[in-house]
């Protein structure tokens, strides 16, 4: 294994360290690890915290600015925030108008950031949270109970950001970050296992000549090893599975997510956005935004996933509102 860290120990904090040092507009907080604005939301505003394992980057902590979110709280590699800090960003951010959690849907995260709503209440601190769960590749895994949160988590911390920026109620932005939630579908391919520092080899074997389908964002089990093939089959294979649940009709409009997994060149990305835009083209499926490249990562997993949110024009509105973030910008 080469990485390029001091200790596996260390590796979050070092990591928040040169973050911080990276975006000095972003206030850091290495110790109980939670980013947030450098300023504290203006009175009224709904708050928006998520959070998760590291090695997703830059989900979420890159995500944090104005549009998107207020707080997020990273974990260790692949291990969720523990409620204290999650506790704790909820607090650097509340403006009285009550805070969105939104939580991918692994066990832990989803216990923890419950754990943390109740313990924000009896502060006074009112919470709603809201469960992304869009990955179709499985129904349960060894990491959570139902679908898996993934590539969707950027497309409801864009939306619901810039509806709290408007000044929508705490009750708003929830349903607005539900609705997104059901209106988008993933599912992600592998062409190798990511390898977590602390361990020291990659998370599982897979031969040069077969991929992995349906993994999820921790190397969890796909749907099955299949073969390696030209980026064009594979492309339609991954939009088929997509399309088979999600309630899409020709002529619908969608914002598509190319995303890689952290070991995938962008050249490489841009080729499967060229057939996954053929494909959809073939169902009469109209790409009216896009965004491609590594935003929910798997430390160095090769491979990609793809995720399509139905679009309307309230919801396109809010996608392009303004951002301003590490990983995220536009005006």
């Amino acid at each position: 294994m080469k990485k390029l860290i001091n200790t596996p120990e260390t590796l979050v904090a070092d990591a928040l360290t040169g973050f911080a040092a990276a975006h000095p507009g972003l206030a850091v907080d290495v110790e109980a690890r939670v980013v947030t604005r450098s300023a504290r939301p203006a009175a009224g505003k709904v708050a928006l915290v998520s959070g998760g394992g590291s090695g997703h980057e830059p989900l979420h902590a890159g995500f944090v600015g104005p549009g998107m979110l207020d707080a997020a709280c990273p974990g260790e590699v692949f291990t969720s925030p523990v409620p204290d800090q999650v506790l704790a960003a909820a607090r650097a951010v509340d403006a009285g108008a009550g805070v969105v959690f939104l939580v991918k849907n692994y066990s832990g995260d989803v216990m923890n950031f419950r754990l943390a709503a109740e313990l924000a209440a009896e502060e006074g601190v009112e919470v709603r949270q809201v469960l992304i769960d869009d990955d179709v590749a499985v129904e349960d895994s060894t990491w959570t109970a139902g679908r898996r949160g993934t590539g969707a988590t950027l497309v409801v911390e864009k939306t619901a950001g810039a509806l709290a920026e408007r000044g929508a109620s705490l009750e708003e932005v929830a349903a607005l970050a539900a609705e997104v939630n059901a209106a988008s579908r993933s599912f992600a391919l592998a062409l190798t296992a990511a390898t977590v520092p602390a361990v020291g080899r990659p998370g599982f074997d897979l031969p040069e000549d077969e991929i992995e389908m349906g993994v999820g964002i921790h190397g969890e089990p796909g749907r099955r090893r299949a073969p390696m093939r030209p980026v064009r089959e594979l492309a339609a294979e991954v939009v088929e599975t997509v399309l088979a649940d999600h309630d899409l009709s020709p002529g619908d409009p969608v914002i598509a997510l190319v995303n890689g997994l952290g070991g995938t060149p962008l050249l490489e990305l841009y080729v499967v956005f060229g057939e996954v835009h053929a494909r959809l083209a073939e169902h009469g499926v109209t790409i009216v935004r896009s965004l491609v490249g590594n935003y929910v990562t798997s430390l160095d997993m090769a491979g990609f996933s793809l995720t399509l949110t139905r679009a309307d024009a309230r919801l396109l509105d809010l996608w392009d509102a303004p951002v301003d973030t590490p990983a995220l910008r536009w005006s």
